[in-house]
């Protein structure tokens, strides 16, 4: 049972007239006929008593009119409640983040951003990499941030090249060192990886170059980087990783390697699903991180 149905049924129950009931809802008398039929089927019952001179209701005609003029009205008063709800939901943007470091770089853009789109309720999603690109292709998120661009099909906006670095404890052997080389890695005692989801392919290559040759307990697999830095300021390893931003976490020194590739870091979304909130969080994006 539909609106267009009750519509009809009342329209043909007032004028007892197929014809004058189709000028009034300004559609066919065919139009008519159908949905009073197709109305009769699902109720199981005549509504009318049709002959080439007159049309009259049935007695189950004159039972549902007692209810079809008030079911239409609660579904209109139901139609304009659910209307003005959605009016006033915040309107979402969803970003998705691979890690927390990416998180960290989004707050001075979101203390912007809620100045300048109040109304924009920001959702954050931090979930490793084919997920979220998963989430991007159905809509669940516009924007996501990421090292190196994703293989699906987008658009990147590279936002800064990130230095690859040793991140370690204050008292880890390599602590003070400008600098460090590879092979220096190498011999630095334990290092702490993630899954390869948590990494570009750049990254994960160079990951697998260093936990070469190294003995089983020489090497932390942790489930996440939150863990595999908490390790590392502990003193049980270090890890290598971009330098998203300039900031540091504090109990971390951080040493360039300089022979190791910088590895780009931009914010991908898919061409042609710009929503006037996207574009100010781009722009703001461009002004802040670049």
């Amino acid at each position: 049972m539909n609106t267009t149905q009750l519509e009809c049924f009342l329209a043909v129950a007032n004028f007892l007239n197929f014809s004058r009931a189709a000028e009034q809802l300004r559609i066919t008398q065919p139009a008519v006929s159908y949905q009073i039929n197709t109305l009769e089927d699902e109720l199981g019952a005549k509504l009318f008593e049709r002959t080439s001179k007159a049309v009259r209701l049935t007695q189950a005609g004159y039972l549902f009119f007692q209810y079809a003029g008030d079911i239409l009205k609660l579904a209109g008063m139901s139609k304009a409640r659910v209307k003005e709800a959605l009016e006033q939901l915040p309107q979402v943007l969803g970003i998705g983040c691979r890690n927390f470091l990416e998180l960290r770089l989004l707050e001075p853009v979101l203390q912007q951003f809620r100045l300048v789109a109040p109304r924009v309720q920001p959702q954050l999603r931090l979930i490793p990499f084919a997920s979220l690109e998963n989430l991007l292709e159905d809509g669940e998120i516009e924007a996501l941030f990421s090292l190196e661009p994703p293989p699906s099909k987008g658009v990147f906006r590279e936002l800064r090249r990130c230095p690859l670095v040793c991140v370690c404890s204050l008292d880890h052997p390599l602590a003070g060192r400008d600098g460090v080389t590879v092979e220096e890695l190498q011999a630095a005692g334990p290092i702490a990886i993630c899954a390869p989801q948590f990494y570009p392919p750049t990254l994960s290559a160079i990951q697998s170059k260093l936990i070469g040759g190294r003995k089983p307990q020489d090497i932390y697999f942790c489930d996440n980087l939150e863990i595999a830095y908490t390790l590392a300021e502990a003193g049980y390893c270090y890890l290598v990783m971009p330098a998203l931003s300039p900031d540091r976490l504090p109990g971390l020194t951080y040493i360039p390697v300089p022979e190791l590739p910088s590895v780009p870091f931009g914010v991908f979304y898919r061409e042609g699903r710009l929503s006037p909130a996207l574009r100010q969080f781009l722009k703001l994006i461009d002004h802040t991180l670049t």
